[in-house]
């Protein structure tokens, strides 16, 4: 069995953790993660990676779980050294084992290698268990226009990367729209359309919709390549009860003028038979929700632990027509 998922971080990592653990040390079955780059920035003369990081040290067992992101048994040496220097950004702390990750990917895409192949030999000491490819190996950042906050007028407004709105602003200050820059040229990352056009199954884990499934759909051939698979397309939703699982996709589903429901995220992702990617769309059983031409399931969604996140990855096979 082949299946495909489109991930961000902390809940993709959860989602892909729970389907390694239905499907064990079986290797007649393949995971392979199409992941979010949309996040991805320099700092500090480092290219970071938090959505590729996050799935990784999560399958290979060495993320802080508590933070949900980051390593575990972090310490903070480098972050307070850059503070003390009066170095900016001073709003992004990277800690120092994380440092190690971001100074081998930086050094090999300096060098020319793609981020792709980057990805594999860092997998290498992680053995994920699972093939993470970035959706794209070209810029595909996301940037948000927002009210300038130093414009005493409130009325010129300005980009900055998505990392200082999410990171520094905590989305709490005026925002209009997100830009996918370096989307419009970029192109799939190699394996990535096969991944989804060769799967049994195409799984959208319950990840922000805007930035983090949104940004890997704004690449072009991902939508095209989920529209003509011929395996099922199942979502599951990241809302629950109004709320978002994790993070903070309200804000981000309100800047585009979509409802925090279940249903306003389903029906945002529209049905494969009308100009859509869903076959099927899975709510959590608090919730309901009509999408036209969407088969739509009331399951448990909350991914409380491997075991619980594992039957919930049953489910979302059940609904793409596959049983093991």
């Amino acid at each position: 069995m082949k299946v495909t998922v489109l991930v961000g971080g902390v809940g993709g990592a959860r989602f892909l953790q729970g389907l390694k653990s239905l499907f064990g040390d079986n290797p007649e079955h393949e995971i392979t993660a199409v992941v979010n780059v949309g996040d991805d920035v320099w700092m500090h003369g480092l290219r970071i990676c938090p959505d590729l990081d996050t799935c990784m040290y999560t399958l290979g067992a060495g993320i802080d779980t508590e933070r949900g992101w980051g390593r575990i048994a972090e310490t903070w040496n480098a972050r307070d050294e850059l503070a003390a220097y009066g170095a900016d950004p001073d709003w992004f702390g990277l800690g120092d084992r994380d440092i190690a990750t971001h100074l081998i990917r930086s050094r090999m895409l300096r060098t020319g290698f793609p981020l792709s192949a980057v990805t594999e030999a860092l997998c290498n000491r992680w053995q994920p268990g699972v093939r993470l490819l970035p959706v794209t190996d070209d810029r595909s950042e996301t940037h948000v226009v927002i009210t300038d906050p130093d414009d005493p007028s409130g009325e010129q407004q300005r980009a900055i990367h998505f990392q200082e709105w999410w990171v520094r602003y905590r989305a709490q200050i005026p925002t209009h729209s997100f830009a996918n820059i370096g989307a419009e040229q970029a192109t799939p990352a190699p394996g990535v359309v096969d991944a989804i056009t060769e799967a049994d199954a195409v799984v959208l884990a319950p990840s922000n919709p805007v930035v983090s499934v949104g940004a890997i759909l704004a690449v072009p051939g991902i939508r095209g390549a989920l529209r003509t698979t011929a395996a099922k397309v199942v979502g599951l939703s990241p809302v629950v009860d109004g709320k978002p699982l994790r993070g903070m996709a309200d804000e981000c589903l309100s800047v585009i003028g979509v409802d925090t429901t279940a249903e306003a995220v389903g029906r945002h992702y529209g049905s494969r038979s009308g100009t859509g990617i869903l076959d099927a769309w899975l709510v959590h059983t608090t919730d309901s929700a009509v999408v036209d031409g969407v088969d739509v399931q009331s399951v448990p969604l909350l991914m409380t632990d491997p075991e619980t996140t594992a039957v919930m990855a049953r489910t979302a096979l059940l609904a793409a027509g596959l049983d093991l």
